[in-house]
């Protein structure tokens, strides 16, 4: 397969469109002040005439005109407000979006992948009764997991049959990259994002990467996106592999119980495959629904299965 790269001004012109969102999103954010501003004016003149209307019942007339005038105006400002929240998320959505389709632009199951994850992580984050807007963030922030793949090559990320040592060190790398290209942001989701890039890749026994974090020292979002890709890996095709029947990937799961994964996570995660599997076959097509006949197993996976 021929490798193909970046060039300057791609990345350049990726980086100009992150620029040009996240303006987008600083003014958005500006109008919102504005109206909060002109939502507090309005409602300290409300006050005001009902304080006048009860001391002149002259005015009463003209004060219920004015306050049904304030009344439209605050439904008005009320409105673009909303509207602006609307924008502003659907900028800061967008923005993931093609931040996420960017550093994995080249796979084809890239698009799959992205829905499968955010769903698949809060669905997990449910079962644990995170409240719903822990829920929300995770399901945003999940789809970030691998962006820093941007940064290792295509010749290795695309490559049939087993890594060399070599190669799996520059994989491990991604973390990483993915962390440094988040890093520093004042947004919640970003920041979370940015915990779960760095850390998905650690095991509950230390041996993971890149810091080797131990147990509950590894936060809960990045556990729960650990499990969750391990699973849609085993399940979906790779460049290196088909994909694996259910029964077949939860006994993989299972083996990494305490060892690679969360001992508690597994079991919940386990015991809501049903609801998981249901959602791999609503957003894949009929014809890439979990594969259930004959498989291979891949070079990458093929020690670890048989142990």
């Amino acid at each position: 397969m021929e490798e193909i790269a970046y060039s300057s001004e791609e990345l350049l012109r990726l980086n100009a469109l992150y620029m040009k969102e996240k303006q987008k999103r600083i003014d958005l954010e500006k109008r919102l002040k504005k109206s909060r501003t002109q939502l507090k004016v309005c409602r300290d003149k409300l006050s005001l005439l009902r304080k006048r209307s009860a001391e002149n019942r002259k005015a009463l007339t003209i004060t219920n005109e004015q306050l049904e005038k304030y009344a439209s105006d605050l439904r008005t400002i009320v409105e673009s407000l909303n509207k602006t929240n609307r924008d502003l998320q659907n900028a800061y959505q967008d923005t993931i979006h093609r931040l996420v389709l960017a550093s994995e632009y080249k796979d084809n199951e890239t698009g799959n992948h992205i829905h499968r994850m955010s769903r698949y992580c809060a669905k997990v984050a449910e079962k644990l009764n995170f409240s719903k807007e822990e829920v929300e963030h995770i399901r945003f922030a999940t789809p970030m997991h691998d962006v820093g793949k941007i940064g290792i090559p295509d010749r290795i990320i695309l490559k049939n049959g087993r890594l060399t040592r070599k190669e799996f060190e520059i994989v491990k790398k991604h973390t990483i990259i993915g962390a440094e290209i988040l890093q520093n942001s004042k947004a919640r989701i970003l920041k979370l994002a940015r915990d779960i890039a760095l850390y998905h890749h650690e095991k509950w026994d230390g041996t993971g990467y890149p810091e080797g974090l131990k147990g509950e020292a590894i936060p809960v979002h990045a556990r729960i996106v650990a499990l969750c890709d391990i699973f849609d890996a085993l399940t979906s095709k790779r460049p290196y592999k088909s994909s694996y029947p259910v029964d077949v990937s939860c006994e993989i799961i299972k083996k990494g119980k305490g060892t690679h994964f969360d001992p508690a996570l597994t079991d919940i995660f386990l015991s809501s495959i049903d609801e998981l599997v249901s959602i791999k076959n609503e957003i894949d097509l009929p014809s890439r629904a979990i594969a259930v006949a004959a498989y291979t197993w891949s070079e990458r996976d093929l020690i670890d299965a048989v142990r």
